[in-house]
């Protein structure tokens, strides 16, 4: 088990130590102490420098910039070469624009013509204000000024920001976070190869657009506004209308009801009224017959009371007959009644 651990620990020294050791010979190597086989090219290009400590520095990160583009490794950048570059490295999308303003006329570059134009760059010629004012405002990172201004890093040690050197920004400028080495590194690159950024027309362009965001945003809380309050009003005609519309369905219904109503009644009064007819019907034939039954009595009743007159009439004369005969009676005490007289008295007396 210990000795498992004993190698473990051992690997683990080893991996670090030869990344450390890699990284220095690749990272390091513009910070180092200068390289004697690169001087003769150098004074060759720019003699009067030759003796300058700080410009062989910023030569050599230019020289490590060239070979990092120079893909073929044949001396010169063409512009596939940059174009990759840009991409990858760089991380631009449509480099079009950035392959004028780096190769203009000339389709090949070399370590020569990138110096030429590097110092006639007008960011060679920054001073360490004006360093510190790209630090800040295109950088942003802030928090680094004082180094910066300790080390009086002016626009010719730019070159050395381009590329990786952990000695410089670790040791000397104490920037931990990889991150912002990375980021620091980016800007100077593009700054190097592409010349000064538009930092004023930048932080113009960027309160331009704050203007901007902040009317849009005024504006569109003004529109919501507006479409709140007429969604408001909307609604309110909406709830109006629908209300009216209600009291208008209510109505209909009651309407409904009552013509239903008055249909069942309209059916009543029919079935009454055909009953009512029905039962005058019958009622005119009870009356027909009613009449028909009184007519003959009526023509019975004539016939009875002719009978009775003429029997009156008959009574009548024998009344008279009867009182001559009593006052013949009266006048003939022992007169016994004749024969015919007899007849007539008992004639009247079966009438009677």
């Amino acid at each position: 088990m210990e000795l498992y651990k004993f190698v473990t620990m051992w690997i683990f020294c080893l991996c670090l130590i030869g990344e450390g050791v890699s990284e220095k010979q690749i990272s390091s190597a513009p910070d180092t102490p200068l390289d004697n086989s690169n001087t003769p090219d150098f004074c060759r290009i720019d003699e009067p420098l030759c003796k300058d400590e700080n410009a062989i520095l910023s030569f050599e990160a230019i020289r490590s910039i060239h070979k990092q583009m120079d893909d073929d490794a044949n001396g010169n950048v063409d512009v596939v070469e940059t174009d990759g570059f840009l991409r990858e490295d760089l991380n631009y999308h449509d480099p079009k624009a950035k392959h004028n303003s780096f190769h203009g006329d000339d389709q090949f570059i070399s370590v020569e013509d990138l110096w030429n134009a590097w110092k006639s760059s007008e960011v060679y010629n920054w001073t360490v204000d004006e360093v510190v004012v790209w630090l800040i405002s295109y950088v942003e990172l802030p928090q680094y000024e004082d180094a910066f201004r300790k080390m009086s890093f002016n626009g010719s040690t730019m070159p050395r920001l381009a590329v990786k050197n952990t000695t410089l920004t670790l040791s000397i400028l104490k920037i931990l976070d990889r991150s912002h080495v990375q980021k620091l590194q980016l800007k100077a690159l593009d700054t190097v190869l592409f010349g000064a950024p538009l930092m004023n027309r930048h932080n113009h362009l960027k309160d331009f657009m704050l203007v901007v965001s902040i009317v849009i945003g005024m504006g569109g809380c003004w529109f919501a506004y507006i479409q709140n309050r007429y969604s408001k009003d909307h609604m309110k005609k909406m709830m109006k209308d629908l209300e009216g519309l209600q009291r208008a369905e209510k109505s209909l219904h009651d309407l409904q009801q009552k013509l239903q109503i008055a249909q069942e009644e309209h059916r009543t009064v029919e079935v009454e009224k055909v009953h009512l007819e029905q039962k005058l019907r019958d009622e005119i034939n009870i009356a027909k017959l009613e009449a028909q039954r009184l007519k003959e009595l009526r023509e019975g009743t004539e016939n009875e009371l002719s009978r009775q007159k003429y029997a009156e009439q008959e009574l009548d004369q024998v009344r008279m007959a009867l009182k001559k005969a009593e006052k013949e009676l009266e006048s003939r005490s022992g007169w016994s009644p004749p024969e015919s007289l007899q007849k007539w008295l008992q004639l009247t007396h079966e009438v009677e």
